[in-house]
């Protein structure tokens, strides 16, 4: 039983409750959207909560304000079961220790940076490097470290959670004051909405994105090999061993990486091929089929099983497919399920990696007076 404070659809009445939260099974729709929050702890001294959006379907998020972190979302499938879709663990201590981003916003980079060194202006920047000689997410305490600021409300259409954080000049080594704003809403067509906003007051780079690891036949519930993945693309960036793009857009056609029509994940993740075997598998940007600053779809996915379905609609340049090959059975998730290999899926709306050394690449520079800004929808539905 945790304390909870749930706010009603109007917005002006608070009503004192108890919640107790499952991770799994079936709950009955509600009649109207609704938000609550309950605490999880601390860290850096700060209060931890998590906060639960819900629908009037049934669905849910659950997410806490360390990380901007999706803790579960629980998505009907074809028989109408709630499930958990999305890998984690079950206390604030795993989240503190992990490395593997579950759920978690990430910045101010997201993806790697060369040598964790980039120019702007004529000024060389070092970063942290933490991904071999690389700068990897932000840093070793990048946005999935840092306890974000909540304000929650209950919209026409659906309950909305407010993140705001300000990141600091040279924190991890980039340039600039960075006021980030990121709201989370649950809508009733059954989407996790996430929208992105920063201003800076010196030029810096930034590139936000989101990191859950999906798995449609819900979290622990083995691979993802058979999942059904399209994405939205014609070309990707490949890479070196290191995993740093190098500069050129490869078409997919003829390669493993030809996701244009809807194809098992596992189909030929083993194949042999320069490329797969750099990122152990799928862990690569692939450039998407759409026109600067447009929401269009970029992938779906499709598990037979539960007749569970995604669609991803973003407005950024490119999407990260990693297919969870770094998991390796050691890492005990919710309910203490062991998540082995490729038991997770991430498909992360991005500009491309390594963009600040890389010219040609659409550009990642935020300057004072301008306003960064994306945003990213998973829609789920089952059939």
């Amino acid at each position: 039983m945790k304390r909870a404070i749930v706010l009603s659809p109007v917005g002006s009445v608070l009503v004192g409750c108890f919640v107790f939260m499952t991770l799994a099974g079936n709950a009955a729709p509600q009649s109207k959207p609704a938000i609550s929050k309950a605490s999880f702890g601390t860290a850096d001294g700060k209060q931890v909560e998590i906060y639960t959006l819900s629908n009037k379907n049934g669905m849910d998020a659950r997410i806490m304000t360390y990380g901007g972190t999706v803790v579960s979302l629980r998505v009907p499938d074809k028989n109408g079961k709630l499930g958990d879709v999305v890998l984690g663990y079950d206390s604030l201590a795993d989240y503190q220790r992990a490395t593997f981003y579950f759920g978690a916003l990430i910045g101010r980079y997201g993806n790697r940076i060369a040598k964790g060194k980039f120019s702007l202006d004529g000024k060389e920047y070092s970063l942290a490097i933490n991904n071999g000689a690389n700068h990897l997410h932000g840093g070793p305490k990048g946005f999935d470290k840092v306890v974000w600021t909540a304000k929650s409300s209950v919209q026409p259409d659906g309950p909305h959670l407010e993140l705001t954080y300000l990141s600091r000049d040279g924190e991890e080594g980039y340039p600039g004051n960075l006021n980030v704003k990121v709201v989370y809403s649950l809508t009733e067509n059954n989407e996790l909405k996430i929208e992105y906003s920063a201003t800076t007051d010196k030029p810096t780079v930034v590139n936000l994105t989101h990191h859950s690891y999906f798995n449609l036949s819900g979290a622990g519930n083995g691979e993802i090999l058979a999942h059904e993945l399209m994405i939205n693309a014609d070309r990707f960036t490949p890479t070196d061993s290191g995993s740093i793009p190098n500069g050129e857009l490869q078409s997919v056609k003829g390669t493993p990486f030809d996701f244009t029509r809807p194809t098992a994940i596992g189909a030929r993740i083993d194949q042999t091929d320069e490329q797969l075997k750099f990122g152990n598998g799928y862990d690569h940007n692939f450039v998407l089929n759409k026109k600067p600053g447009e929401l269009s779809l970029a992938a779906t996915v499709f598990e037979s099983g539960t007749g569970r379905a995604m669609e991803v609609f973003t407005t950024e340049p490119g999407l990260q497919f990693y297919s969870g090959n770094f998991l390796d059975g050691s890492i005990k998730g919710k309910n203490r399920e062991n998540y082995s290999k490729r038991s997770g899926f991430c498909l992360e709306a991005q500009h491309f990696p390594d963009s600040p050394n890389e010219p040609t690449f659409p550009t990642t520079i935020l300057r004072p007076g301008q306003k960064y800004s994306q945003t990213t929808v998973y829609r789920f539905s089952a059939r």
